[in-house]
């Protein structure tokens, strides 16, 4: 192989062309017959030659020397000093010169540049105007220039028309870009394409030669008659003789369309440079969003011009082409929802309500380029390896859009989509609504929704991250295929792939009979080879090596009895199903292709919506490839939105299509106009997978969480949340053929644990929970308590502290005479020891085990002496009837919490607990911490909390972890009576969290502060009543707008109305004025939860001046519903509701199995009934035997 050196631009031998130049040379001396010569040259071409006007003259022909500007090879292959201008040189005499020759290479049609891309920036292929053949236009420069668009064209503006030693050739053509451009746009010309490179060359037909506007013409010769060495000899040719060379094939100028729809010329010297692919994809999504302000409406393929890529043409005549509304041929429109199959579909199927006898056959449309199914194997071409590193879609929509002919059929996006009313179609003007608002978390339930019957969870005990499940059978892949019993957890099954085979995909193949179906299964490596296994018999029964030339075999689809794969290339293939009903790997498949970076896709229906990044593309595959493959001109995508991660259809809702995003987003969709139609705000964290399981969307996530909400509340709303495995769930998947073959509805999550936990999809016991306790009424005598409760942090003063100022000393006489007599008094202080006394506190943090009696007993003392003080100043100022009993004490660093209760409810409580939680140091110390104290009144669960959390202005992710682990700790005994636990605790639980009880009431220094606002300027707010602006930036209230994850979020708070409590310089009003002048803020709040709203009310919420400390104190006065239940009542209520569910599921199961037979088997739908009627008499005649 030559070096570089010896090779030319074009890459044609230098040498070669020497020796033939040379050659010529001697022919021209030697000949006895003298050739023609061409007239003298003028010392300078005059420049009225090169005007437009003598341009756009057919019999104007300029000098070939003039045009050409060749660059002149010595004999070594090295370029020839320039020389002076031609304008100053002798005219060469005709007699003694040799004639000039150039020898070019056979140059290839250039390339179309008269393309203008549609707007977003997408192929002109999926564009009306993108391929209409331009108009011929006057001639332009002969200047050569550079393509942008063709970086590997040799330029010809390096070369230099040959000359003789007699005249010296014209200056060079100015390099610089910039120059080239404005010269060409001041002359409105421009040159003649350069040769392109012959790597590239199309095929051309003898004597032809393809022209810039697309069409074919006669190839240009020599004016004399003669050919080049390198063209094929025609049946046209003049017979003249001239030592001049041809012209060049001149460029006319693009055709463009203005807005009116008119043709108009550009008179731009040529097309703009190609753009990086990442500034390509800003701009498209710009142009996106730009576009949302105007409609666009699909276009009836009668209504799209011809859209026919130019090709060579032959040189005969060619009969006229036939209008391209006549060739056109529709898909026929098949409505999903409203055809006469199940409306009300069951849990975990993707919907699609599929009629067969209405269902007429598809015609057959033009044929496509590139998207049209093959019927032979193909080979991914793998590209260089720059290309492998970036995707660039934007400019390969050609590629798996099929041709112009193809694209007529193309349905418009829309653009500008709003949230309507109902939130199925939108109004035009505006963009799609965002839901920011996160779902309420209140009523959520914590219970694991376990299945009663077969196996709890199954250990792969290998690594895998794929899995799929049928019935009884569940498979998990990756290095190894293992299959096990839902029934049982028993391993049925188990191959191994060797070290370097691993499987990236799975799923269950369709069987002949539906008896059978979940038999076999389809696997595919990162080899390309796809397998197919038989798991009663645990054999492979057939295996396909190349289905996928060395490629990751990402996704396998069922659809129907058909089933489609996928590999990272972008390869779809399309298995048929055969003459029994399955699809067989000695088939040859149809064969598509799909933008590549694939992050997420799923079978709608008869549709394959395929997401790459934050683009959706919606795709048709076929069997016979007679339907348009692609969907949209252009991708589906929201830029506030992350990357898609997960996505589902919800048989309640089978016209959405609902995608998660890598930022908690959910878009959705709608399957009639794909509109967007709002982006819901669900978590703070990755979507790992989406399930749509009746009403309810299933998310996982990557804390472990598996999150089940409630789409039909605004906004929505938790059902439930649970935490299903210790690392990242991989993967959710229902199983819509559960009723059919076990009758239960089961969902299937995989960890990255390697545990596989199926979990009952229709939340029996969540049901039955909610059902009772909307019936309490029924069974429940209801009384109405109050409750006050009291919070300051007292700042380590004493009862004797109170005694110094009258207005101080009055503090709890007011407080209990403006309560009067309540039932419960609740008093929680903090830092009734000095936590600023540096020793005192590393006392407390390093002591030894063996604990300091004395220090014991002065902390103690401190404890008991606030006690006693409380404990006179009731009977000092409530009436002499009521008599007050201490229900709980307890301390802890500081903290301090004191229950007292009325004495004709101390019988009626039981079940006292209380405990410490221990946040200082990271949970080591208890100077931060909470103390909890929960008891059961009658038949309703109350727990109170007083709590301390992490100071500093900056620390607000500390305090929000602190409120997490004090709130999701399970610390309190477990309630082991399951029908307490469904009647006096909520959300599932068992009692031994905060969560799980009725009422619950948080106080204390929460250390929650003011975000965004200097001392000086709150103090200002304050001063004028601004309360609103500074609740605006109260770091409490806005975690519980913008963190989905804050716990809080659960509790309500009555609004403040009054003044900051914190902090103030001790026996004055006046703000805190040390060195460090903290701003003021809330950091003594009380907060209350009930599972019955209307069952705690909250009737003040109010400061108290007490000048003792730099804190205010917060009072709060409650009004509780407590109940007792009659429990004969309730086990009627309680077996009325087991008989309505058992009803339901009933009712769930029959759609749910018609929905199985009719949507994934492919059975019509009086044949599906059918064969559920029977399904459940063989059922009766079981349980009869």
């Amino acid at each position: 192989m030559e070096d570089k050196e010896e090779e030319s631009l074009d890459g044609s031998s230098i040498q070669d062309v020497a020796s033939l130049r040379s050659k010529f040379e001697a022919l021209q001396t030697t000949s006895l017959k003298p050739a023609v010569s061409a007239p003298p040259r003028p010392l300078s071409p005059k420049p009225k030659s090169y005007t437009r006007e003598n341009m756009a003259n057919p019999h104007f022909l300029p000098d070939a020397t003039a045009q050409l500007k060749s660059q002149k090879m010595t004999a070594n292959g090295q370029k020839s000093p320039p020389h002076a201008s031609s304008a100053y040189s002798q005219p060469r005499s005709s007699s003694t010169a040799s004639p000039a020759v150039t020898i070019e290479p056979p140059h290839s049609p250039p390339k179309p540049m008269n393309i203008a891309l549609p707007h977003g920036g997408t192929s002109p292929l999926l564009t009306a105007e993108g391929l209409r053949p331009s108009q011929p236009s006057a001639p332009s420069s002969p200047r050569h220039i550079r393509i942008p668009s063709r970086p590997q064209t040799p330029l010809t503006e390096s070369r230099k028309s040959p000359v003789t030693p007699t005249q010296p050739p014209e200056p060079p053509p100015p390099r610089r870009s910039g120059e080239m451009r404005r010269d060409l746009a001041a002359r409105g010309m421009m040159g003649p394409p350069p040769p392109v490179n012959r790597a590239e060359k199309p095929k051309i037909i003898n004597g032809q030669t393809l022209q810039n506007n697309g069409t074919s013409s006669v190839s240009s010769h020599s004016p004399d008659g003669r050919l080049s060495p390198f063209e094929n000899s025609s049946s046209d040719h003049t017979g003249l003789e001239s030592d001049h060379l041809p012209p060049p094939v001149l460029r006319p100028r693009p055709v463009t369309m203005d807005f009116q729809g008119r043709e108009h010329i550009s008179v731009n010297a040529f097309a703009p440079p190609p753009v990086h692919y990442s500034v390509s994809s800003k701009r498209r999504d710009a142009n996106l969003s730009a576009s949302g302000r105007r409609s666009v409406s699909p276009r009836a393929p009668s209504e799209i011009p011809e859209q026919r890529p130019a090709l060579p043409a032959r040189n005969m005549a060619t009969p006229p082409i036939t209008s391209r509304a006549s060739l056109d041929v529709q898909r026929p429109n098949i409505n999903l929802t409203s055809s006469p199959g199940i409306q009300k579909h069951s849990w975990g199927v993707p919907l699609v309500t599929r009629p067969v006898e209405n269902c007429s056959p598809l015609a057959i449309p033009s044929k496509r380029n590139f998207s049209t199914p093959v019927n032979q194997k193909q080979t991914t071409q793998r590209s260089h390896a720059r290309s492998m590193t970036m995707d660039n879609t934007s400019n390969r929509a050609v590629e798996f859009g099929g041709n112009g002919e193809a694209q007529a059929g193309l349905k418009e996006r829309p653009e500008n989509v709003a949230l309507s009313q109902a939130q199925d179609f939108s109004e035009e003007g505006q963009v799609p609504a965002s839901i920011t608002q996160y779902p309420d978390p209140s009523h959520s339930n914590r219970r694991p929704p376990r299945n009663r019957d077969g196996v709890q969870e199954i250990l792969t005990r290998f690594d895998t991250r794929i899995f799929a499940v049928c019935g009884k059978y569940v498979c998990a892949s990756g290095f190894l295929t293992r299959v096990w019993s839902l029934q049982d957890g028993e391993q049925i099954m188990s191959l191994s792939h060797g070290e370097t085979i691993r499987i990236t995909s799975l799923a269950f193949k369709p069987a002949a009979e539906i008896e059978d179906e979940g038999a076999r299964i389809w696997l595919g490596n990162n080899a390309g080879e796809l397998i197919e296994v038989d798991i009663p018999s645990q054999s492979v029964v057939a295996s396909k090596a190349n289905a996928h030339t060395r490629r990751d075999i990402i996704k396998i689809y069922r659809h129907i009895n058909n089933m489609w794969t996928l590999d990272d290339a972008g390869t779809l293939h399309v298995w048929a199903a055969g003459k029994f009903r399955s699809p067989d790997l000695e088939s040859v498949p149809q064969s598509y292709r799909v933008p590549r970076g694939h992050t997420y896709s799923m079978v709608v229906g008869d549709e394959l919506w395929h997401a790459t990044g934050k683009e959706i593309r919606i795709f048709l595959p076929t069997t016979d490839g007679r339907s348009q493959f692609q969907v949209l001109q252009r991708p589906l995508s929201q830029p506030n939105a992350g990357e898609i991660t997960a996505g589902t259809s919800m048989p309640a809702q089978p016209d959405r299509v609902f995608f998660g995003h890598n930022d908690g987003k959910v878009s959705i969709y709608s399957r009639a106009n794909y509109a967007c139609l709002s982006t819901v705000n669900v978590n703070i964290y990755k979507i790992n997978c989406l399930v749509g399981v009746g009403d309810y969307l299933w998310a996982g996530y990557n804390t472990g969480m598996i999150y089940v909400y409630d789409t039909k509340q605004n906004p929505w709303a938790v059902k439930k949340d649970w935490h299903a495995h210790d690392n990242p769930v991989v993967n959710i998947m229902p199983d819509p053929s559960s009723f059919w073959k076990l009758e239960r509805s089961h969902i299937v999550s995989l960890g990255a644990d390697n545990v596989l936990r199926p979990w009952d999809g229709l939340l029996e016991d969540d049901w039955l929970e909610t059902e009772v306790q909307a019936n309490e009424s029924s069974f429940c005598d209801f009384e109405n308590i109050r409750a006050l409760v009291m919070t300051w942090n007292a700042g380590a003063s004493t009862p004797q502290s109170l005694r110094y100022k009258a207005q101080d000393s009055t503090f709890l006489r007011d407080l209990l005479v403006s309560s009067e007599s309540p039932d419960i008094l609740v008093f929680g202080f903090q830092e009734l020891v000095d936590l600023e006394d540096k020793k005192t506190t590393a006392k407390s943090f390093f002591k030894s085990k063996k604990k300091d009696p004395s220090e014991q007993e002065h902390m103690g003392h401190q404890y008991l002496d606030w006690q006693n003080y409380l404990i006179r100043c009731i009977d000092d100022h409530l009436r002499a009837d009521s008599l007050y009993h201490v229900l709980h004490s307890a301390s802890l660093v500081g903290l301090f919490t004191c229950v007292l209760v009325k004495g004709r409810l101390r019988d009626r409580i039981k079940g006292v607990s209380g405990v410490d939680i221990k946040r200082g140091m990271g949970g080591l110390h208890g100077n931060k911490g909470a103390l909890v104290l929960r008891f059961m009144l009658d038949d309703t669960s109350i727990c109170f909390v007083n709590c301390h959390l992490a100071a500093g202005q900056s620390q607000t992710k500390d305090r929000n972890y602190d409120i997490s682990e004090i709130l999701e700790r399970t610390m309190l005994p477990v309630e082991r009576d399951i029908g307490v636990r469904l009647d006096s605790y909520t959300g599932g639980g068992d009692g031994s969290m905060i969560l799980d009880h009725e009422i619950c009431v948080l106080n204390g220094d929460l250390n929650y502060r003011i975000d965004t606002m200097g001392r000086d300027a709150v103090v200002n707010a304050v001063k004028a009543g601004n309360i609103a602006k500074l609740l605006e930036r109260d770091q409490l209230l806005v975690s519980r707008r913008k963190n989905p994850a804050f716990r809080l979020r659960a509790f309500q708070e009555l609004p403040i109305t009054f003044a900051p409590t914190y902090k103030y310089d001790v026996g004055t009003d006046t703000y805190d004025s040390s060195e460090k002048k903290r701003a003021p803020a809330w950091c003594d709040r009380i907060l209350y939860r009930c599972r019955n709203a209307e069952r705690l009310n909250q009737l003040n919420y109010r400061r108290h001046e007490v000048r003792v400390s730099d804190h205010r104190p917060v009072s709060g006065l409650f009004e509780m519903t407590i109940k007792r239940i009659s429990h004969g009542k309730r086990a009627a209520i309680w077996d009325d509701c087991r008989r309505r569910l058992e009803e339901i599921k009933q009712g769930l199961a029959t759609e749910s199995k018609i929905d199985y037979l009719c949507n994934v088997c492919g059975l019509d739908i009086e044949s599906s009934r059918s064969l559920v009627q029977q399904h459940a008499r063989d059922d009766r005649i079981k349980e009869a035997c």
